[in-house]
């Protein structure tokens, strides 16, 4: 199957629901070839549950999935050729080696796959601990051997869910840095993840979620852009800085940022009257430098504000207009 019959992942109008909590309202999402989708929200959000329909694992109330033009839930096991990944935590045998849990699944999956073991091995890092139980392995090392297993298909789309979620900041480094590699060697990924820096490192397009939603989908440059020129303010006394800026015509989105502010401006005039302002009113200036805004405060404005404007085709939703509390299934 090539992928000129059609897009890595196509979904349109994807709904489930788990009694009268709809735990995936409507989601469209379209993935190019080589592209890795950062599909972003927090715990709960649904991210889970998406994955499962995509792959045919639970099938939708209501829409369509599409694996390079194909339906899981139409087409079976054919649909996943050249997919491959992990869904939750992988699982395996723990009383069998690395390598041997390997082996059994090259042998489901029948052709070659068996010939790539010492590959996948040496691409997660594994190589010298395949002779050792799974039991024995750290929760990092059982996350690259889902990733290694995963390989074996030699798959050209690879879904992971939260793949960095219960790893120390060595694990998360190494994780991150694998799935950069394969991306680089142009597979395609698509990351479900709550964590805003891992996505804003390693992803080129993201899907915001919130209670099942998509509020954001659109290039990640153009997310981080869409805000203007944002500043980062530091004071003598932030608190009353605060309120000024507040006030200040020409500064907007105002926020916090634990040691000072930051703010939005889009003309230099506007800042430059604020520096005066807060000079005339007693609060000195010690640091007033422009500042990117991060994903997490995008992604809060987003899911707790009104949204941002559509900008260069990028496609805002808005923000559900109430949440369901969603039992612990739903939420997945």
């Amino acid at each position: 199957m090539s992928e000129a019959a059609g897009h890595p992942i196509e979904a349109r109008g994807l709904v489930k629901r788990y009694g009268h909590v709809t735990a995936v309202d409507h989601v469209d999402l379209t993935v190019e070839a080589g592209c890795v989708y950062g599909y972003l929200g927090p715990n709960g959000a649904g991210k889970t549950t998406s994955l499962r329909m995509l792959l045919g694992l639970i099938r939708p109330d209501e829409g369509v999935a599409r694996l390079f033009g194909r339906d899981p839930l139409q087409e079976g096991a054919a649909a996943l050729d050249g997919v491959a990944g992990f869904v939750e935590a992988p699982r395996f045998y723990p009383y069998l080696t690395g390598r041997r849990n390997l082996e059994l699944m090259a042998a489901l999956d029948g052709g070659d796959a068996g010939d790539r073991i010492d590959g996948a091995l040496e691409t997660v890092d594994l190589a010298d601990r395949q002779t050792d139980k799974v039991k024995g392995y750290s929760h990092g090392m059982k996350q690259r051997l889902g990733i290694a297993a995963a390989l074996l298909r030699a798959p050209r789309l690879l879904l992971l869910d939260e793949p960095t979620t219960g790893l120390d900041p060595a694990g998360m480094r190494d994780m991150r840095q694998l799935v950069r590699r394969l991306a680089d060697e142009g597979m395609t990924v698509l990351l479900s993840s709550h964590l805003m820096g891992e996505v804003e490192e390693l992803c080129d397009r993201v899907a915001i979620v919130r209670s099942g939603r998509v509020i954001y989908e659109g290039a990640l440059d153009a997310l981080l852009k869409s805000t203007g020129q944002r500043y980062r303010l530091r004071t003598t006394d932030d608190e009353r800085a605060f309120a000024i800026c507040r006030a200040q015509p020409g500064v907007q989105e105002v926020l916090g940022a634990g040691d000072g502010l930051t703010f939005a401006a889009d003309q230099e005039r506007a800042v430059a009257d604020l520096s005066v302002a807060l000079v005339e009113a007693g609060v000195a200036i010690t640091a007033l430098v422009p500042a990117a805004a991060s994903l997490e405060e995008l992604f809060f404005r987003l899911t707790e504000g009104d949204g941002l404007p559509a900008q260069n085709g990028d496609r805002p939703a808005p923000a559900p207009e109430g949440a369901a509390a969603a039992s612990r299934e739903a939420s997945r």
